[in-house]
């Protein structure tokens, strides 16, 4: 069995990267829905913030804020990919590894985490949420993409309905996990 290390800081703000399975799966943004009410109903549960969230056709960044004196994302984490799970029809293919254990074939097992260690970092971070959609070249201005905070952002006056469009966008995210 292996051991997995995970900083658990009461309180923490944490960035993740989430993927599913079939890495050519449009399912995230295909089931929005579906996965809104997820994180919604692991909300009500287990509170914590959304500082930036970004959903892309088969995967995920977030950063999330947990409450004081609590350290349990891995505990959100098993409600969110549950309840997007149970309410999809199971038309997946499952290995026989995940058939003994009982699961679907629709989430990576595991998920890239970072806990963010200052407002450098967290800046940085919640840049490369917003800018995934043009990283990956879903868009080619972070606001054309619908499903992100980055509108929320806008909104609030944290970011220009503009931004990025200079190239110099910090690199963060996910590249210690992907090479990136």
């Amino acid at each position: 069995m292996q051991i997995y290390r995970r900083n658990l800081v009461e309180g923490g703000t944490y960035f993740f990267t989430v993927n599913l399975l079939d890495r050519s799966s449009r399912r995230l943004v295909d089931e929005i829905s579906v996965l809104r009410d997820a994180v919604a109903a692991a909300r009500a549960r287990l509170p914590f913030e959304i500082d930036a969230w970004v959903v892309l056709p088969e995967h995920m960044h977030c950063m999330l804020t947990l409450p004081p004196g609590d350290a349990e994302y891995p505990a959100r984490w098993r409600m969110i990919k549950g309840a997007f799970s149970r309410r999809l029809a199971g038309r997946e293919a499952v290995s026989a590894s995940r058939a003994r254990k009982g699961e679907r074939g629709i989430w990576q097992r595991r998920y890239w985490e970072h806990t963010v260690r200052d407002d450098e970092d967290y800046a940085a971070h919640v840049d490369y949420v917003h800018f995934n959609p043009v990283k990956h070249g879903y868009v080619a201005r972070v606001g054309d993409w619908p499903h992100s905070t980055f509108h929320r952002c806008v909104k609030r006056g944290l970011y220009p309905a503009d931004w990025a469009r200079e190239p110099a966008i910090r690199d963060a995210g996910e590249r210690d996990a992907e090479g990136e």
